[in-house]
């Protein structure tokens, strides 16, 4: 396996000495890589597990690393690991609560998100007031995001039925 040094001159050491940009390394046992002094742990590929975690985000949780306004994150309540770290597979706003899944394995989440891979996502999303006909046309041909378009389809699930039933506009 090898390994792509990318990282600022002089701060990276392989086996005592001083990589540059673009070195590449062998990965072999008793390898010694250090940045800024501190042994850094390299295994293998296939010496590291993958572990997919399922979590419920409840609202007012952000799913982000470190909030500077100490807010709780996500990542506060996920179980602590050694030698890895956890990947949100996507994210959600901090009002809304839902499913996320979480991996130690960067090239699935990338999978997982690229939208060339068309993973399809479920949103169950309340409306308050009423949706007619020609509104329920309107979004099949797509929802409106910050970046582009994005093709939304209404679900048929028993879930969504249970949902819209018994509610009604104020």
């Amino acid at each position: 396996m090898k390994l792509n040094l990318k990282s600022k001159l002089g701060r990276v050491s392989v086996d005592g000495k001083i990589a540059t940009l673009g070195d590449r390394v062998e990965i072999v046992p008793g390898l010694k890589i250090r940045i800024d002094g501190h042994l850094i742990s390299v295994k293998e590929s296939a010496e590291q597990i993958c572990r997919v975690l399922a979590y419920y985000k409840p609202e007012g949780e952000l799913c982000t690393r470190n909030d500077p306004e100490g807010r709780p994150t996500v990542f506060d309540r996920l179980p602590k690991l050694r030698g890895a770290r956890w990947i949100a597979v996507g994210r959600l706003d901090v009002n809304t609560c839902g499913l996320l899944l979480f991996t130690t394995d960067g090239e699935l989440a990338n999978r997982l998100m690229h939208p060339s891979r068309e993973v399809e996502r479920e949103y169950a999303v309340r409306v308050f007031g009423q949706v007619d006909e020609d509104k329920l046309r309107q979004l099949s041909r797509g929802v409106q995001l910050e970046d582009a378009l994005r093709p939304s389809k209404p679900s048929n699930s028993p879930a969504a039925k249970a949902l819209t039933s018994g509610i009604t506009s104020p």
